[in-house]
């Protein structure tokens, strides 16, 4: 049962929604990634993504996304996926799972309704890019 597995806690993973422009149309875009700012590699990386929420009082769900990558290498980054703007008013939340050695860690990322604007924008310097970092 998941209240048996020991989880250790998580350090220097991170979650970030970050703006770029398209090259394609010009447009700005928005991407997510995650960010490994430790000094050694994490495996078997799973992250579950999903939009929920309240607008104008009626409940609101995203479908729920999946991706696995087998590696993310000591300080560096993977895009998980692209996420439109239009989703920005609800929670979206970013279920992180990882290995490191034979030890999992588990961290769940919310990024609250209306966090994800351009007041709230910072230089991610691991990106070279805008954007909003949770960690």
């Amino acid at each position: 049962m998941k209240k048996d597995i020991d989880f250790g806690t998580v350090e220097g993973i991170a979650v970030a929604v970050a703006k770029h422009t398209d090259v394609a149309t010009g447009q700005p875009a928005w991407n997510v990634y995650l960010i490994n700012y430790n000094n050694f590699p994490v495996e078997n990386v799973l992250v579950a993504s999903k939009g929920y929420g309240v607008v104008g009082g009626e409940e609101v769900k995203t479908s729920v996304l999946r991706h696995m990558f087998e590696r993310v290498e000591a300080k560096s980054f993977v895009q998980v996926e692209p996420i439109d703007p239009g989703i920005f008013h609800i929670n979206n939340e970013y279920w992180v799972s990882y290995y490191i050695d034979r030890q999992i860690y588990d961290k769940r990322f919310v990024f609250v309704p209306d966090s994800i604007i351009e007041e709230n924008l910072i230089e991610i310097s691991m990106l070279q890019m805008e954007g909003v970092l949770h960690s």
